[in-house]
């Protein structure tokens, strides 16, 4: 008895000293394997904390960040990254104050959650970085691109050499992210399921991005995806989708969301969130955070500039423009089957008119180009893609925007296959050029 009452002490005083966590994050392994630890450390330290420490938490992909406050008081933040669809379940448990998440919510995960509030509100659902779903193979691997339909008969296993695509190899390793991870879902989305296809049961999945990458480094045989902050030294493979030439992700293609396989990252938070999980999404929405985005490997949501070449592919007026003016790193999107902006345009509306009013262009610089998807009726989706221009000249405007021009480019220079649901999703978009 004598020797267990000092370790009856000590645990007690350890109970005692245990605070309850701040903040709660749970999801996304993409988000919080380093940008979500990234931007809570960035938080704090706006907010004058000191001291602040990182730790391993319990188990594997999991982090804990210690801190004291301007008051003295401690501070804790845990984050478990064990897969998108985890950090829902945690919100539906009460179990996080905040869900990261690689993929939007489902309408199952929606209804779920609805007590918590309608989690694709404007003030729920934060985009706080892009991302490209890189796909990766071993850098000695001379393959240069694939399609999505490639794509998608590797990873469900009816192509199983690499001689199949033209290229020497022998048999083709697959490497993917499990079930939870929102990357796979991602990833399954847009190329598995377009084509009625699944995951070849023979390939290898991991729950953490950083492993599957390392391992494909590893295998001069393999292929896999992954997030654009967790490719390190793999090769990356250019995407075509229908028509649309082969792209790499490259920033400006994945800021303007025109790569295939382009994808948001968002915070989820309950209607009434508290105060730390509200202040964690403001911040990373500001300047500092989205520039702890770029440094964390992913993609900024600030806008820049950008000079596309004219070619001679281009429609004359589109050529015109290009000739004359820059781009803006940002195409507006709409809410699915609506005239109205998402989430995301909103945002980018406050984002593109703090631009042009540092740059001295709020008036008379700025022309929208407008696109669409085919239409059966003659004219209408010229009609259309003006009608979404105009939409977005409106919102701008409230921002102190006065538009140059406003133009329709209808279903001309597709970014993605109109024969799929989600390509004639992606085509239907605004972009924004400035003299």
């Amino acid at each position: 008895m004598p020797r267990l009452l000092p370790l009856l002490l000590c645990l007690l005083a350890s109970l005692a000293c245990a605070e309850p966590a701040q903040l709660r994050i749970q999801g996304s392994n993409t988000i919080g394997a380093a940008l979500g630890p990234a931007l809570v450390r960035g938080l704090l330290q706006a907010q004058g904390a000191s001291a602040i420490e990182r730790q391993p938490g319990v188990s594997a992909n999991e982090t804990t960040l210690h801190a004291v406050d301007r008051n003295g008081l401690p501070l804790h933040i845990d984050i478990a990254a064990h897969g998108t669809s985890t950090g829902f379940a945690a919100l539906a448990r009460g179990e996080a104050d905040l869900a990261a998440a690689s993929r939007p919510i489902s309408d199952s995960e929606l209804q779920q959650l609805q007590a918590l509030g309608n989690l694709r509100g404007a003030g729920s659902e934060q985009v706080i970085a892009l991302d490209g779903v890189a796909v990766i193979t071993h850098p000695d691997n001379p393959l240069a691109q694939l399609t999505t339909t490639q794509l998608a008969q590797v990873f469900s296993g009816q192509l199983q050499r690499w001689e199949q695509l033209g290229v020497p190899g022998g048999a083709i390793h697959l490497y993917a992210r499990d079930d939870r991870s929102g990357t796979f879902e991602t990833f399954n989305a847009l190329v598995l399921a377009p084509h009625n296809q699944a995951l070849a049961p023979q390939a290898r999945r991991f729950e953490s991005a950083d492993a599957l990458a390392a391992q494909v480094m590893a295998d001069r045989q393999a292929i896999g995806f992954s997030g654009l902050g967790t490719v390190h030294q793999t090769k990356v493979l250019a995407v075509a989708e229908g028509d649309a030439p082969a792209l790499l992700p490259s920033r400006a293609l994945v800021a303007s969301e025109d790569y295939p396989l382009s994808r948001r990252l968002f915070f989820y938070l309950p209607a009434h969130a508290t105060p730390q999980a509200r202040a964690l999404a403001e911040f990373a929405q500001s300047p500092a955070g989205q520039a702890i985005v770029a440094d964390q490997g992913f993609v900024s949501q600030q806008i820049k500039p950008q000079p596309v070449p004219a070619q001679a592919g281009m429609p004359p007026r589109y050529r015109a423009l290009a000739s004359e003016a820059q781009r803006l790193s940002v195409n507006f999107r709409f809410q699915e089957g609506s005239a109205s902006l998402d989430n995301k345009a909103l945002r980018d509306v406050q984002r593109v008119g703090d631009y042009l009013r540092q740059a001295g262009k709020l008036q008379g610089k700025v022309v929208l180009v407008g696109f669409g998807d085919p239409k059966e009726t003659p004219g209408r989706a010229a009609l259309l893609s003006r009608l979404r221009a105009m939409a977005v000249r409106r919102e701008l405007a409230r921002a102190g925007v006065q538009a140059r021009d406003v133009t329709g480019m209808g279903d001309e220079l597709p970014v993605a296959d109109n024969d799929l649901q989600q390509g004639r999703l992606r085509n239907r978009r605004v972009e924004v050029w400035v003299y």
